[in-house]
């Protein structure tokens, strides 16, 4: 007889990444949401540099990014703790606050690693409904009960791109009681230009509940390396350093985090082309018929083709094309397809790809 896991493991659905490759072509990638730009010269430079010493340990604490971090952020180092991509910080929340029995609490099409991460500890997760696939602010608090042990909110929403401003993220910190963790994720925070954002970390300061998490996969452009950080109270700080492993982040991730965090011309690159490239893909698939777009604060668009057929033969046609879009059947959402902010040229075949098929709907 084999050794038995948690039954509560083997009901979990897998994560399914986005497609990366069509049989042997060259594609135009844009399922992942990754810097369009790649990574920083200055972070390749450093990750390079790093080679000579791949035998030795990395530091455990990731001291001097903490600090560089902590720098930028006017922020105590000591409230900072850095994982394997903000992945593994929420991993290491649920498995610290949440176990069997507990509930998890996340919004409709909420980023997919919140419930496994809850079905990882056998815990419930509960997903509340959205109004326009937008997180219902009401629903959310209406939903806690004595079970509830955590509330992921992803600020920008992945998939749909919609987000909660300053008066609506006050009011669900102001109405959630303070045994409730809440995880704002701030994945994509990097890329908002809007003005009635708020300030995350006024609002760690501020309730001692509250954990932000931040990544450098994103406008960093070091998604391979897996390096994400969060900044909350000493406390959870605390237990999150006890939770992780002794050397969870790679010596040539923290490098090369470090140096792209010196590297502010590269990261002004990157949000000014997000920003072109946002309004120009918004304004030219906005002329096109037999199509909804949803409107994004982040490096990427929601598609709705407005049937499940006309979305699969659309998908059928960009990947004959060599263009990967992200399907969102596993987000409930299988009319729409999403699609990141990619180079100038990119983003020129995506417009020309899309006009051409959706004509022939």
């Amino acid at each position: 007889m084999e050794p038995q896991a948690h039954k509560y493991l083997l009901e979990i659905e897998n994560y399914i990444p986005g497609k990366s490759k069509v049989g042997d072509k060259k594609v135009i990638k844009l399922s992942s949401n990754e810097n369009a730009l790649g990574a920083s010269p200055k972070a390749l430079i450093a990750y390079i540099e790093h080679a000579k010493d791949v035998f030795r340990y990395a530091d455990g604490s990731s001291t001097l990014l903490r600090e560089k971090i902590a720098q930028k952020n006017n922020i105590n180092a000591n409230q900072i703790v850095c994982g394997a991509g903000s992945d593994e910080i929420i991993a290491l929340l649920t498995s610290s606050f949440a176990s069997v029995g507990d509930e998890i609490i996340y919004s409709e099409h909420g980023f997919l690693m919140y419930p496994i991460s809850a079905q990882r500890v056998g815990a419930k997760a509960i997903k509340v409904k959205e109004k326009n696939l937008k997180t219902d602010v009401d629903a959310i608090i209406n939903a806690v009960n004595k079970k509830t042990k955590i509330i992921f909110i992803a600020n920008p929403n992945n998939p749909t791109g919609s987000y909660l401003n300053k008066d609506e993220i006050n009011k669900l910190v102001s109405n959630i009681p303070s045994n409730v963790l809440i995880v704002l994720d701030h994945a994509y925070q990097e890329f908002v230009t809007i003005n009635d954002f708020y300030d995350g970390i006024k609002i760690v300061n501020n309730h001692k509940n509250v954990v932000l998490t931040r990544t450098f996969s994103k406008i960093y452009g070091l998604a391979s390396l897996r390096i994400g950080w969060s900044y909350s109270s000493q406390n959870i700080a605390d237990i999150l350093n006890k939770a992780r492993g002794p050397f969870n982040v790679s010596g040539p991730a923290q490098f090369s985090a470090l140096a792209s965090l010196d590297d502010d011309d590269f990261y002004e690159a990157s949000k000014n082309h997000n920003t072109k490239w946002l309004k120009i893909l918004n304004e030219e698939l906005k002329l096109i018929n037999k199509i909804k777009i949803y409107p994004s604060i982040a490096n990427f668009i929601l598609i709705d083709f407005l049937s499940n057929e006309n979305c699969e033969n659309v998908n059928k046609k960009l990947l004959e094309n060599s263009i990967i879009f992200r399907e969102m059947k596993g987000y409930g959402l299988p009319s729409c397809l999403r699609a990141t902010i990619g180079t100038a040229e990119e983003n020129e075949i995506v417009i020309e790809n899309l006009k051409k098929i959706c004509h022939g709907l």
